[in-house]
């Protein structure tokens, strides 16, 4: 089959399965518990890895621009600029990846290993929805914790973009902060919220699709997994463009 045929026929199947875990979402029963459960997997579970990313991207931010801003005699911006790149690109870009290689990954292989060894069918004999049970509450945690784990990398990351400001360089911790305080808008931490949203959307549909329509045994999770994890990664690594580009218009900053 043509790889363009191919790729729209995905598309296709994962907005149809979103939209039907969606629909179905408000239907009795609704599965709480399982709600809870995977935003504690998701948002808990990649606490350590969001902050260790987001620190450490704040640290080389402030690494990499201050001699260049000392160099023009604009080092009190060092703050602004960090935030502002955390903030509107690399804290919600960042954050998606990562759980795209955690979270994704797991729903991926987690469906795949339930439709191998048939749970989903017998799940389906039993009266029991596997988009109801499986993937609504997946896709809400996501949507729900993915935003959650972008604000604390941003947090985390203008924390150690001005640890190492003071550090290293010797600027005040009050000027860091102050540039951060008087530079970031509204529409920023707009910005950088809806993206998350999107992006939650994106890793959920597609790590539940890929998941489900795994194939070929326990070496068909293995390829389900990979697969979900490149296709969402480049979906977000894509989706994020125009993000930007349609949010710079909307919000009214495009040359800002």
């Amino acid at each position: 089959m043509n790889i363009a045929i191919r790729s729209l026929l995905e598309v296709q199947e994962t907005s149809l399965l979103v939209a039907r875990a969606f629909r179905r979402l408000f239907r009795r029963p609704i599965y709480l518990t399982e709600m809870f459960t995977q935003a504690d997997v998701i948002g808990v579970g990649s606490l350590t890895i969001i902050l260790l990313t987001g620190f450490f991207t704040g640290g080389v931010l402030t690494l990499q621009t201050y001699p260049t801003l000392k160099y023009y005699g604009a080092q009190d911006q060092t703050g602004y600029l960090v935030a502002l790149s955390l903030v509107r690109e690399l804290g919600p870009v960042l954050t998606a990846l990562m759980c795209t290689g955690r979270v994704g990954s797991a729903i991926a292989a987690e469906l795949g290993s339930m439709v191998v060894s048939q749970q989903i069918d017998a799940m389906r004999a039993l009266g029991t929805d596997p988009v109801r049970k499986l993937v609504a509450p997946r896709l809400v945690a996501l949507v729900v914790t993915l935003p959650l784990l972008t604000v604390v990398a941003d947090v985390i990351g203008i924390i150690g973009g001005g640890a190492v400001s003071t550090g290293l360089y010797g600027m005040p911790m009050e000027s860091f902060f102050s540039s951060v305080r008087h530079g970031i808008t509204t529409d920023d931490i707009t910005g950088g919220v809806i993206k998350p949203v999107v992006f939650a959307l994106i890793i959920g549909s597609v790590a539940c699709n890929k998941g489900l329509s795994t194939e070929g045994g326990t070496v068909g999770v293995g390829r389900s997994t990979t697969s979900a994890v490149v296709t969402a990664s480049i979906l977000v690594i894509v989706a994020d463009f125009f993000l930007a580009k349609a949010l710079q218009v909307i919000l009214n900053m495009p040359g800002k």
